[in-house]
């Protein structure tokens, strides 16, 4: 019997029931597919609801409002011995997680598709082994299994203990004093949430630069502020040793041909996270990967055809919008084969959510400069701008890139107040493909944060003529 002949239990199966997981399953219910979702995680939801988007961003929200409180006299406002309760930080959060997460348990419920709780690996290119003894067969597959922890760089790191993204989330009581191992988003969100809830914070990065995929211009307006408000800042560094001494964890590199040494209450690893895959056995599907990473064409299809991934465990963003839209793509084209979708990177949007916020859209000028891409590109500060001045958001820029011939915005970036809301601006005038002189002819209201995004439109319109 030929597999087209054959009967399957599902005409799709979803491994992984998180963003990417759920989008994928929705779309697949709503073309007419007999859809199942297989999750064996101790809780439901994904890594943005549990341990990523959601719960770091409400901790960061608290920062905020302490930091706001204690600033006050700013405006002519008194008040006094600011102080906070740790443990009520931690329990509005936990309120939040369980609402979110119950809310994604009842949509996986609610019968659109079936739900099994239950750890999944390949017996075959068409069979899933479940943890209860049981099996499925599909037709299809979309695996969209998430990531998890990286390993230590250092083997002493293991024996010496540390916290992860996922234990930091669950402390009770905070450490006097913390070293970051990281650069990327998640190591400067938390680096930035532990500092001003009053831990010293040192940050220990590899590369030149923290935030080492967003321009450099930006990274350093962010680090100006990190070092201002007291935390320290180690480049360039390569880890040769972790040990213990006197109650005290400490931490050796190599930075610049020295030997430096610096020691903390507590080590943060923040150095990124990897695919969870090694559990599926994907060799006995024919599916291919790479360092565990599962690789995809444009259509999120594998090198089995009839098995797509979605999120995390495929990349190459680790963004939750991202996974979602490869969940519905790849849904969509099982369910459609003769009318596929294929993801479109061109609005790229990334978020970091320190203060100031760091947000780009569409190409940095480090990308245009790696593919050969003309641009123009013009900027303007927040310390020059009448509402962050109110605001008192002095730190930070916008700045925009366009093509030198059409004037068509070409990417955007933001170091300042609300950059992840002021983004969306130019993700929509790019999904129109807008030129800059559009955008500087759209009426702006004032006085708005919003509409420091004409400055460098105007500027940029002013070099280049207008076609037609």
């Amino acid at each position: 019997m030929t597999q087209t002949q054959r009967e399957f239990d599902y005409d799709v199966a979803i491994v992984g029931g998180g963003s990417g997981g759920y989008a994928a399953a929705r779309t697949a219910a709503q073309a007419g597919l007999r859809t199942v979702v297989v999750e064996g995680g101790k809780e439901v939801g994904g890594l943005c609801i549990l341990r990523g988007c959601m719960p770091t961003k409400a901790l960061l929200y608290a920062a905020e409002v302490l930091h706001l409180a204690r600033q006050s006299a700013t405006w002519g406002i008194e008040a006094r011995d600011v102080t906070f309760d740790f443990s009520r930080v931690m329990a509005r959060k936990d309120a939040l997680i369980k609402e979110f997460a119950e809310y994604r348990f009842q949509q996986l419920s609610a019968g659109k598709f079936k739900f099994v709780r239950d750890l999944a690996r390949f017996q075959d290119g068409h069979t899933l082994e479940l943890s209860s003894g049981q099996s499925l067969s599909a037709r299809h597959f979309v695996i969209s299994t998430g990531s998890i922890v990286s390993p230590p760089p250092l083997p002493q790191l293991s024996d010496l203990g540390y916290l992860t993204s996922d234990d930091a989330l669950s402390l009770t009581t905070l450490p006097k004093s913390l070293i970051v191992l990281g650069g990327g988003s998640v190591a400067v969100e938390f680096a930035e949430l532990f500092l001003r809830f009053g831990v010293k914070v040192t940050l220990v990065q590899r590369s030149a630069r923290i935030l080492r995929d967003v321009d450099p211009d930006a990274a350093l307006e962010l680090e100006k502020v990190f070092r201002r408000d007291g935390m320290i800042l180690h480049h360039n560094t390569k880890l040769t040793h972790a040990s213990r001494e006197n109650g005290l964890k400490l931490i050796s590199f190599l930075c610049e041909g020295k030997h430096v040494q610096i020691e903390a209450e507590e080590i943060l690893f923040a150095l990124g996270r990897s695919a969870n895959t090694s559990h599926l056995r994907l060799d006995k599907a024919g599916v291919t990967t790479d360092r565990g990473r599962i690789l995809t064409n444009a259509q999120m299809q594998t090198s089995a055809s009839h098995i797509y991934a979605a999120g995390d465990c495929t990349g190459p963003h680790e963004i939750v919008h991202i996974a979602i839209q490869q969940g519905e793509v790849a849904a969509h084209n099982i369910a459609h084969p003769a009318k596929t979708l294929s993801m479109d990177y061109r609005l790229l949007t990334n978020v970091i959510f320190t203060n100031p916020q760091v947000a780009a859209v569409g190409l940095t000028e480090k990308e245009a400069q790696s593919r050969g891409v003309s641009y123009l590109t013009a900027s303007y500060p927040f310390s020059d701008h009448g509402k962050s001045l109110i605001m008192e958001t002095r730190d930070g820029f916008v700045k925009l890139l366009a093509d030198p011939r059409s004037g068509e915005i070409l990417g955007g970036c933001v170091v300042g107040p609300l950059g992840g809301e002021l983004i969306h601006e130019i993700t929509a005038a790019m999904h129109k493909r807008m030129t800059v002189h559009e955008l500087a002819a759209m009426p702006h209201y004032h006085p708005t944060l919003a509409e420091i995004w004409t400055y460098p439109a105007e500027d940029l319109a002013a070099q280049i003529p207008l076609m037609g």
